[in-house]
C-alpha cells in the first residue's frame, strides 16, 4: 500500500521558492522516496504568488503572527495563507506525515523569525502560517523538518510514526473491536518498548477493558498516546534492551552458532560498532519458524524502521 506524505514542494528540487529557486533535498528524494509517496505543496505558490517573488515575513505577536511583504507591513498575506491551508486540509485527509522546509515564514515548523512590527527587530521564533494549520488540523500527524530528518535518529522515529499513524488510518476505517486494538498493541510491542517502556505497560492496561461501552473512545485515548509516545527518541541503551529482550524470546528458535552470533551482532551494536539495521536485518533472517509467528509481526523488526 501506498503511504502518502505532504512535503513543501522545493524540497524535491521544485524551483517555487521566492527566488526562484529550490531547497532540494537528496535524503527526501533518494532515500525517504524509497518508503512514501510525496504530495509536494508550495502555500506561497498556492496563493497565486509569482515567481520569483518579494519575500515575506512573520511579524507581531509571538502567538499570532501576521504573513506580510518584508519591504510593505502593509501588503498582508495572513487570510490567504490561512485558508489556503484549510483547503489542503479538506483536500489531502489521506496523508500519513508532512515534511516542512525549515525557517520558512509559511512552512518552517520551529524557528520562524518574528519580527517587531514598528522596528523589524526580532522578538522572537514560532511555527509558519500554513505548517500551523496542518498541524492544528493533525494534532498527531507526525511531522518534521528535512534539515531535522539529517539526524538518523530523528529520522527512525519519523518513520516509525509514519508507518503507526498509517496502519492507525487503516485500522479506524474498520469497526473498531478488543481484539483488533490489542493486535495493533502487540505489533508495536518493541517499538513502545524503545521509545517508552512505561507507556508501553500502560497502554496495555488500557485495552485490557471487557467491559468498555464505546472502544472507538478507548481507540483515540490510545492512539494520542501511542503517538506522544513514539515522538521521544529511543536511545542507544533502550534500544540494546530491546534487542536483548528480542533475543532471549526468540534463542529456543536459534541455533547455539546464531544464539552467539546474535548477541555479538548486539554488543556491538551497543558498542555503536554497527548500525541498528545491521542487528534487525539479522533478526528478520534468522527469526522465521512458526513458534515466533509474533516476532515476525513485530514492527519493529520491519525493512523500513
Amino acid at each position: 500500500m501506498t503511504i502518502k506524505i505532504g512535503i513543501s514542494s522545493c524540497l524535491l528540487g521544485n524551483e517555487v521558492r521566492y527566488d526562484g529557486g529550490h531547497k532540494h533535498s537528496m535524503l527526501c528524494t533518494k532515500t525517504l522516496s524509497d518508503f512514501f509517496e510525496f504530495v509536494p505543496v508550495c502555500p506561497e505558490v498556492g496563493i497565486g504568488l509569482p515567481i520569483p517573488r518579494q519575500a515575506i515575513q512573520l511579524v507581531g505577536r509571538l502567538l499570532a503572527p501576521q504573513a506580510v511583504l518584508s519591504s510593505d507591513h502593509a501588503i498582508n498575506y495572513t487570510d490567504r495563507l490561512v485558508k489556503y491551508g484549510q483547503q489542503v486540509v479538506e483536500e489531502t485527509s489521506d496523508l500519513s506525515g508532512y515534511i516542512f522546509m525549515e525557517k520558512s515564514p509559511s512552512c518552517g515548523l520551529f524557528s520562524v523569525t518574528i519580527h517587531a512590527v514598528e522596528k523589524g527587530c526580532v522578538i522572537g521564533q514560532g511555527r509558519g502560517l500554513y505548517a500551523k494549520v496542518i498541524t492544528d488540523a493533525y494534532p498527531f500527524l507526525p511531522v518534521e523538518e528535512s534539515g531535522r530528518l539529517e539526524d538518523l535518529h530523528i529520522r527512525e522515529s519519523f518513520i516509525t510514526r509514519v508507518f503507526a499513524y498509517s496502519d492507525w488510518q487503516q485500522l479506524i476505517s474498520k469497526e473498531i473491536t478488543q481484539p483488533l486494538l490489542i493486535d495493533f498493541h502487540s505489533r508495536y510491542k518493541y517499538c513502545l518498548m524503545a521509545h517508552d517502556p512505561v507507556k508501553y505497560l500502560l497502554l496495555g492496561s488500557l485495552l485490557d477493558n471487557d467491559n468498555a461501552i464505546c472502544w472507538m473512545d478507548i481507540a483515540q485515548q490510545y492512539f494520542s498516546a501511542l503517538m506522544k509516545s513514539l515522538s521521544q527518541l529511543a536511545t542507544r541503551e533502550s534500544h540494546t534492551t530491546v534487542l536483548l529482550a528480542i533475543q532471549r524470546y526468540a534463542k529456543n528458535s536459534l541455533s547455539v552458532d546464531e544464539n552467539t552470533e546474535l548477541i555479538k551482532c548486539i554488543d556491538r551494536y551497543q558498542l555503536a560498532e554497527i548500525p541498528l539495521a545491521a542487528v534487525k536485518t539479522f533478526l528478520r533472517h534468522h527469526v522465521k519458524n512458526d513458534s515466533n509467528s509474533i516476532m515476525l509481526k513485530q514492527v519493529y523488526l520491519q525493512a523500513y524502521i
